[in-house]
């Protein structure tokens, strides 16, 4: 675990000490008044009694409950991404972990100290809040230029997606009704709400697998992407929809609800919407975007809430379409975005998870019967979501593998489902039992896409069109940091690969695990800006990998294991042999490639005109053929600096490899000597000894290129035609 896991689990365990403290030694009555002067012990008894009060106080008990819901969230988000899985899993859980189901059961206590019943109005009111924030980011997220853009392909993808688990759900409501609608609900209310939450998809959970698993610029990810898009616009309208019947209470109530709704968007979209546009004209930047501007938005977003609540139809709907009506321009929207996502989405969005989770009793499940209810609403909610819309991308003519991912992503439910849930708990149509079930359904069907995707790669992906793998000697595949570093390494990558070319992937981790897809998009374009245009001067095409992991040499390791490198070109060359989280994940995944790893310190580099290679004893032969390679494509010079103390034989070693190299013998690693060298080649165990010697300063050196012998040979083109010269 990081140190800031350790530091989460800490802190909520001294908040756990000091609860039970109070708990524990709290006086369990008031003193009564004497008429004698006050002793020594009454006012000790008084003092304690006041800060027993404050404890107690509205505002303290709130700003306890925040601190431990953010510590639980991140401490569980963070173990939830350890296993893979999306820190929003993590987070709900903590919710329900904190509510009757876990805390509630394990130590009653200090739940009722935590969250007595007079204080959930509050934290219900401020996780509306949160949520209201939330809708207008996800408002704002959606392209609905790729939604009007796309094939229909999409749109009856995103239908059947909506329409068959929409039937099963009204069809299973038969069997649900009378056992778990809530006392004076018309079936027809239960049935449709029923329909609807079986038919949602959690956008932002999705958006976020297919960017972690490198699908955002595939087709299968594009497509999984705007059928989500299309999904949630109709499914909310959808919502809106049944919201009003129910609120209305009859059929012709809910006409003019209905109407007064289209009316609302028709507003929004004519009136609104141009006006937003003049107001955002020419402001792209934090500076243009300023208190006035972000006054008008916030107008904007509570206004909508605040009509669409009025109407008939739940303020989420009036937040989600304040952001949708967000003027195009997407400097503007991500300006706005950095403004509300954390707030919304670290402070005040783990607060709905809890307060869902006090609402879940898992308890409440117990029997088998319910149990099987349980499993059973959850294998008609995969069946429906999942199979339809497997089926309806097959019948488009997708590949198996296509159609089963699309289903996969699209039965993830998330967040989204949470909502959905809550409202339909808030109006009164959602029992307590079936609600657990429902959230346990949105638990399952989340927590199961990334297994199930690994499944479907692993059993379909045979049936797909497998481009040709490159020869061993050109696949190289670069890892950097800093975009200048990428471009470096490509330049490296083309002198090594030969007049040949190679198959060349650059791949960038940011270490930020929940990255929103507006940011990724931002990040991703800034990171490969320099390569591309590297990439382009040489003529040397690469293709771009962009993750966002915050364990980097996992990350690493994973596309390595799949791209099957012969050469890794990785920065980092001085961090490596450094007690500090970065060298030990290069140390890591120096210790599991099976590759030849090059790790390269820049210092300033332009070209190496003048090379030279710190030669000790045979273990630096490879250092040799990299020299070569260098040579061949850049004319440079290579000069063999002999470091050992069998020179002779080293001079026999060098010979017999048939490269004609000068040589230095005997005057050891002098700093003032490398000065005459642009380069420095260097094996990763000499390199380990020179960094730890006091007498070399290591900015004083020229550039340095380490050398990771791995099993797995490299060979250019150069390499084969010179070894077929020296036979």
């Amino acid at each position: 675990m990081k140190k800031t896991g350790w530091f989460y689990t800490i802190l909520m365990g001294a908040i756990g000490l000091l609860i039970w403290f109070m708990l524990s030694n709290g006086p369990q009555t008031a003193s009564p008044i004497q008429p004698t002067a006050p002793s020594n012990t009454n006012v000790y008894e008084g003092v304690w009694n006041n800060l027993a009060d404050q404890f107690h106080h509205p505002l303290a008990i709130l700003l306890l409950q925040i601190i431990t819901i953010i510590l639980a969230a991140r401490v569980l988000g963070t173990l939830f991404r350890k296993i893979g899985q999306p820190a929003v899993i993590g987070e709900i859980v903590a919710g329900i972990a904190l509510g009757p189901s876990l805390l509630g059961w394990v130590w009653p206590e200090a739940m009722a100290f935590l969250f007595p019943a007079n204080s959930l109005g509050n934290l219900q009111f401020l996780s509306q809040i949160g949520l209201l924030l939330f809708m207008f980011v996800i408002g704002m997220e959606l392209d609905t230029k790729s939604i009007r853009n796309k094939a229909q392909e999409a749109i009856i993808i995103s239908h059947a997606s909506i329409v068959i688990p929409f039937a099963l759900g009204v069809a299973v409501s038969y069997w649900l009704f009378d056992n778990f609608a809530m006392p004076g609900i018309s079936f027809v209310a239960f049935a449709l709400f029923m329909g609807i939450s079986m038919s949602i998809t959690a956008f932002p959970v999705l958006a976020r697998i297919v960017q972690e698993r490198g699908l955002t610029r595939t087709p299968l990810g594009n497509l999984a992407l705007t059928c989500a898009a299309a999904d949630d616009v109709t499914a909310w309208c959808l919502l809106a929809g049944v919201i009003a019947l129910v609120k209305a209470g009859g059929m012709a109530p809910a006409v003019v609800t209905i109407g007064l709704s289209v009316a609302f968007i028709v507003f929004m979209f004519w009136i609104i919407k141009p006006l937003l546009a003049r107001i955002a004209s020419g402001r792209e930047s934090k500076e243009t975007v300023n208190k006035p501007v972000v006054a008008i938005i916030f107008l904007t977003l509570l206004g909508s809430a605040y009509v669409s609540e009025i109407v008939g139809i739940h303020a989420l709907f009036g937040a989600f379409l304040a952001g949708v009506i967000m003027p195009d321009s997407f400097s503007f929207k991500k300006v706005i975005t950095d403004k509300i996502e954390d707030v919304a989405l670290v402070l005040l969005l783990p607060l709905f998870f809890v307060f869902t989770g006090l609402r879940t009793e898992i308890g409440m499940l117990n029997t088998t019967g319910l149990w099987i209810t349980c499993f059973g609403v959850t294998a008609v909610a995969v069946a429906g979501k999942l199979g339809g819309s497997a089926l309806a991308a097959r019948f488009l003519g997708q590949t198996w593998h296509n159609s089963l991912s699309i289903g996969v992503l699209m039965n993830t439910r998330g967040l989204m489902e949470l909502v959905v849930l809550n409202i339909g708990y808030d109006l009164g149509i959602l029992g307590p039992q079936i609600f657990t079930m429902m959230v346990f359904m949105a638990l399952f069907t989340t927590f199961m896409t990334g297994p199930a995707l690994s499944l479907v790669d692993r059993f379909t992906l045979g049936e797909e069109p497998l481009t040709a793998k490159p020869t061993v000697g050109q696949n190289i595949m670069i890892s950097f940091g800093r975009p200048g570093m990428g471009a470096k390494l490509l330049w490296f990558a083309h002198a090594l690969a030969g007049k040949t070319g190679a198959h060349v992937s650059a791949l960038h981790v940011s270490p930020i695990s929940d990255i929103s897809p507006a940011d990724a998009h931002i990040f991703e374009k800034e990171s490969f800006t320099d390569i591309l245009q590297e990439s382009a001067k040489l003529h040397l095409p690469v293709s771009t990998l962009y993750r966002a992991n915050e364990d980097i040499d996992q990350e690493i390791m994973e596309q390595h294991h799949r791209l099957q490198p012969s050469l890794l070109l990785m920065g980092g060359a001085e961090t490596m042999f450094r007690a500090q989280p970065m060298g030990l994940k290069i140390r890591k995944v120096l210790g599991q490639v099976d590759c030849d790893v090059l790790l390269l310190s820049d210092h300033h580099l332009v070209s190496p005109n003048r090379i030279v290679i710190g030669y000790y004893d045979h273990n630096d032969l490879p250092l040799l053929r990299y020299a070569h390679l260098l040579a061949q494509s850049l004319g440079s010079a290579v000069t063999v600096l002999l470091l050992d103390t069998g020179q002779l034989d080293a001079e026999r070693e060098i010979a017999n490899q048939g490269y004609n190299f000068a040589k230095i013998t005997g005057q050891g690693l002098d700093a003032k000597l490398l000065t005459r060298f642009e380069l420095l080649l260097l094996t990763a165990p000499r390199w380990q000894e020179i960094f730890h010697q006091e007498t070399i300063e290591i900015e004083s050196l020229p550039s340095i290129l380490v050398l990771q012998k791995g099993t797995k040979e490299f060979q250019s083109s150069e390499v084969l035609s010179t070894a077929s010269q020296v036979a």
